[in-house]
């Protein structure tokens, strides 16, 4: 067993171009980096057998897709997934709350990262009205309990709540309008969402107040510049979670099998995806 990169926790500090972004070389330069050490704590995950379940929650247009898909862009999909759960069914709607996400947590070996959770319950399910005032009472009183559960069987439970300010949630909304390769991201709820800005932000604050727990607490991300929120969020996973950097052994890649007389069949009785480009 390797030791623990030390310079992995140390940020390198990347170069700001005008109007304070962080410029593009510097931060995907970061990133890969980053993501090496994200390769490094899979295998840890998988060789010590461990259960790590992410959540990431936040505004609409805050940012939390395009953290995941750069965290898991470079790990295997066996060892890391993402949970995703759509609109629940009506048979869904009668379990006990908790019941839909149950199934996706974690065995040996693998991490989950929740593209939104059970904490629908706290927010758009309570701001749209789709579940009771007591509903939501008993998901207070329940939930801390719930997590507090996953934590003794032993699964890492870590949270992030994705900020993002009422202007740059309004020129990410504007961009997904105008650009028909991100119209698939904004959904009516989405709209209505906006419209309910401050009810959201009643929701979120209560929610905190009662599930912001020493088994699991909340984490912020300040989402408004997206590189940086990519960079800060990946930074701070690899920090709570105590790697180390299992080396695999070098490998001698092998001579290929003699050729016995193999003869390829004819071109002309295979099907081509036409060469267009």
């Amino acid at each position: 067993m390797g030791k623990r990169d030390k310079k992995a926790k140390d940020p390198v500090k990347v170069a700001v171009g005008p109007g304070g972004r962080l410029q593009k070389d510097g931060y995907e330069k970061e990133l890969r980096r980053l993501q090496t050490h994200l390769v490094r704590l899979q295998e840890w995950v998988r060789n010590e057998g461990l259960k790590v379940v992410v959540l990431f929650e936040g505004r609409d247009a805050a940012g939390k897709g395009g953290v995941i898909k750069r965290i898991t862009e470079r790990l295997s999909p066996r060892v890391a997934r993402v949970v995703a759960l759509g609109t629940p069914t009506e048979r869904e709607k009668t379990q006990w709350y908790f019941q839909r996400y149950v199934p996706h947590l974690p065995a040996a070996g693998e991490i989950c990262l929740f593209d939104r959770s059970w904490y629908n319950r706290a927010g758009v399910e309570r701001v749209m009205g789709f579940c009771t005032p007591e509903e939501v009472e008993e998901f207070y009183r329940s939930c801390p309990e719930f997590e507090r559960t996953l934590a003794r069987s032993g699964i890492i439970l870590i949270k992030y709540w994705f900020s993002v300010s009422d202007d740059v949630q309004e020129a990410r909304f504007q961009e997904r309008m105008d650009d028909p390769r991100k119209r698939w991201k904004l959904s009516p709820m989405d709209l209505e969402a906006r419209v309910r800005w401050v009810e959201y932000s009643h929701a979120k604050d209560d929610m905190f107040r009662h599930t912001d727990i020493k088994q699991a607490p909340w984490y912020v991300v300040d989402a408004d510049d997206k590189r940086r929120a990519r960079l800060n969020c990946i930074h701070h996973l690899l920090s709570l979670l105590p790697y180390e950097d299992l080396q695999p052994p070098k490998l001698t890649l092998p001579a290929r099998q003699p050729d016995t007389g193999y003869v390829r069949p004819p071109l002309d009785e295979q099907t081509f995806v036409p060469q267009v480009y």
